[in-house]
């Protein structure tokens, strides 16, 4: 078995200056560290974690929690974390709540001392909850904000306020706005911001029931939507499988998008853009929020009376789906 001594007489260092080679590669010149990595890479070593922490006081493993990964929204923040931590050989620690607070504490006390911070992705514990696990170890919260700690958000919220100006530019006034997931609290954010901005423009929004983001609950709300008679011209949904299965759905009952009515999606995280039409959606560039995340971790601890809070914003891109409204042509 390799040990790190060995990598270090092979790269003709002392053992600590290859451990830090290895451990904390920005504190090294350049070319040790080269000479360090590609002895160990020839002599198929690895620093694990417990070695790490030993000798840096860090692990280099971050826990990350969902709530699921059923949503298409959580693994590209995964992603980020798991990319930003590989570029100095650290890794990801993973749970899954299945949108529980209990299996969600749990999750966090099991990886807390293993890992050198968290990362809590739409956490479904209270601000208190949340506030006694920060005392332990970094936390970082994810499409969620919460007093007095730091954390990322995609701005979907401001997303959705230039979708629905869209909208409205378009001539629309009369929107519905399909929702979800069922409790989250990001869905709120959205749903304020699309009712402000629709009321603001002269418009009325029908808030349809929240459903999970799967293309089944797309379906059932176009048959809803058509069975009703709803007095809509578009719909925007919150997630781009609930608008799949709201474009199938709404072809089936006989209507044209965007002839008879158009269709806009809050995330573009399926191919939407190459459906015909090509779907109205918001770019959330998730990666980018899972990194920035990352990067909060290991800044810790945060110092100052107001956390740091990182916004990403995200992009409209208008596509064939969204047109102006049959009585506006």
């Amino acid at each position: 078995m390799v040990r790190l001594a060995d990598v270090a007489r092979a790269a003709g260092v002392s053992t600590s200056t290859a451990s830090r080679a290895l451990s904390r590669p920005d504190m090294v010149a350049a070319e040790t560290r080269e000479r360090v990595a590609k002895a160990a890479a020839e002599m198929g070593f690895t620093l694990n974690a417990t070695a790490r922490a030993l000798t840096t006081g860090h692990t280099g493993l971050v826990g990350v929690i969902v709530p699921t990964l059923a949503n298409p929204f959580f693994p590209p923040i995964v992603t980020g974390v798991q990319e930003s931590l590989a570029e100095t050989g650290g890794n990801v620690l993973l749970g899954v709540s299945d949108r529980s607070e209990e299996r969600e504490r749990e999750l966090a006390a099991q990886l807390g001392s293993r890992v050198d911070g968290l990362v809590l992705v739409a956490p479904v514990s209270g601000d208190a909850t949340l506030h006694e696990l920060a005392e332990r170890l970094p936390v970082v919260t994810v499409d969620r904000t919460t007093p007095g700690l730091p954390g990322v958000v995609v701005d979907t919220p401001g997303g959705v306020r230039e979708l629905m100006a869209h909208l409205l530019g378009l001539g629309h006034r009369h929107i519905a706005y399909l929702g979800g997931p069922p409790g989250s609290w990001m869905d709120r954010q959205r749903t304020r911001a699309a009712r402000k901005a629709v009321e603001d423009g002269g418009g009325e929004l029908t808030v349809l029931d929240p459903v999970p983001p799967q293309v089944d609950a797309g379906l059932a709300a176009a048959e809803h939507l058509v069975r009703r008679a709803e007095r809509v011209t578009a719909v925007m949904a919150y997630s781009s499988y609930v608008l799949l299965g709201l474009l199938m759905g709404l072809r089936g009952a006989g209507l044209r998008v965007p002839e008879d009515i158009s269709l806009a999606a809050s995330d573009d995280l399926t191919v939407i853009g190459m459906t015909q039409p090509g779907t109205t959606a918001l770019h959330v560039p998730l990666q980018e929020a899972g990194a920035a995340a990352c990067r909060l971790v290991r800044e810790a601890p945060h110092t100052g009376e107001r956390p740091p809070r990182v916004r990403v914003p995200t992009r409209l891109v208008v596509r064939g789906s969204t047109a102006p409204p049959p009585e506006k042509r």
